[in-house]
């Protein structure tokens, strides 16, 4: 009930700040769907040459996209750690966040919270209801329900990459170009791995999972029963690869040696 408390009370500070600057936080959403228009466009232009890649008509590529777009979107809502390094590590913030009785990493979740990022949900949902009415998908009573549990699951894969990165922080305090290589590597999880090459394919499912971010739970509502195993391991990937990462920065915090000379 605490922790409950605090992210609502951090959630209507953050609202409170934002919307003082209210140009400021328009011109941050128009930019994000600015830059989510132009990755559908480059799906269309490359559909533009091909009507299948490896399988995938284009309205089930977009769907994938569509899906990608939900657990991205609360995860940059709610996991922005991208300069955890520079900002409390080489600066010394972490020094505050350690005083604190309450778990370092859920501070640094509150404080970084960027809630105008949901956006990014409705616009992955109208791309899905796009590409479904396209491609007469139906949808039984229960889906709804294994949506939000297989978009909590790529949420989590998500998040505990990057967590994982940012623990490497505290062996290493130098600042590395780690967290931008993988933002683009996480890129890869919004088109169907068969497309790539068995390295690849492996790597995008079992060492940096983000095909279970987009393709793998898609697969579900496309019917893609031979990819059904995968859809349905999302969560359980995610929880696995989520409690790893909190132990892994459990196990970072106890070797930070503080921001001395």
């Amino acid at each position: 009930m605490k922790y409950t408390q605090l992210f609502f009370q951090y959630a209507a500070q953050y609202m409170k700040t934002r919307l003082t600057y209210r140009t400021d936080m328009v011109v941050e959403i128009v930019s994000d769907l600015l830059s989510q228009a132009v990755n559908f466009i480059f799906i269309l232009l490359v559909f533009g040459h091909t009507s299948m890649i490896s399988g995938w008509s284009r309205e089930e590529i977009i769907f994938i996209y569509g899906f990608f777009l939900v657990p991205f979107a609360i995860f940059g809502a709610f996991f922005n750690i991208w300069d955890f390094n520079e900002r409390y590590i080489v600066k010394g913030e972490m020094d505050r966040i350690l005083t604190r009785p309450i778990h370092s990493l859920f501070q640094i979740v509150l404080e970084r919270m960027e809630l105008e990022s949901l956006f990014g949900v409705i616009t992955g949902i109208a791309v899905m209801f796009y590409a479904g009415s396209r491609l007469d998908l139906t949808i039984a009573w229960y889906d709804p329900f294994v949506f939000v549990l297989l978009v909590l699951g790529g949420t989590l894969v998500y998040a505990s990459i990057f967590i994982l990165i940012a623990s490497i922080s505290f062996w290493s305090d130098s600042p590395t170009s780690i967290m931008p290589m993988m933002y683009n590597i996480g890129n890869y999880g919004r088109y169907p791995v068969n497309i790539y090459n068995s390295i690849i394919r492996f790597l995008l499912t079992w060492i940096l999972p983000f095909a279970f971010v987009g393709v793998y739970p898609a697969a579900y509502f496309l019917g893609r029963e031979n990819w059904y195993l995968y859809a349905f391991l999302t969560p359980v990937i995610g929880l696995v690869f989520f409690l790893f990462s909190i132990f892994m920065w459990n196990a970072g915090v106890t070797k930070y040696r503080g921001a001395g000379n």
